[in-house]
């Protein structure tokens, strides 16, 4: 199997709402895996309303850009957002859900929800990201290439 036919095919929001149950399940198939945090619940609340703080600043720089925020089609993209949350990371929709799965990974409390938040870098670098970088490369060229050097991917 060409595992390039996952590129830019399920949505993000699809992958983080995935994930989320994933990490759920194995959180009770595995209670042997878990531990206490202390004020977890607090603590999950902070990552959790940062993550939506981020995703949602993302979507709001994007739309006052007027460009597409389906990042499944970069050929729609109408130009490079650099201003807002994107001075500070390339991919601040991603981080943001990082961020909201590392809160559901403290609220559990369990080591298989955190074994899980890698795989979600893992999988948004090789099927997510790099697709639209090499897209943004071919549309905008050295602009695009001078704001990946400038910006980091993640934070």
């Amino acid at each position: 199997m060409q595992l390039s036919i996952l590129e830019l095919k399920v949505p993000p929001v699809v992958q983080l709402l995935l994930l989320f149950v994933l990490m759920w399940f194995l959180s009770i198939s595995i209670p042997v895996f878990s531990f206490v945090i202390p004020a977890n619940w607090q603590l999950s609340l902070t990552f959790t309303c940062l993550g939506l703080a981020l995703s949602i600043s993302g979507v709001i720089t994007f739309r006052l850009a007027s460009t597409t925020v389906d990042p499944r089609c970069p050929e729609e993209v109408s130009t490079i957002v650099k201003s807002g949350v994107y001075k500070w990371s390339r991919n601040p929709m991603y981080l943001g859900f990082l961020s909201i799965l590392l809160g559901w990974a403290l609220y559990l409390a369990n080591v298989s929800a955190f074994i899980c938040l890698p795989l979600f870098v893992l999988y948004m670098n090789r099927f997510q990201i790099q697709p639209e970088e090499k897209a943004m490369s071919t549309r905008f060229g050295d602009e695009y290439l001078l704001y990946m050097n400038s910006v980091r991917r993640w934070i």
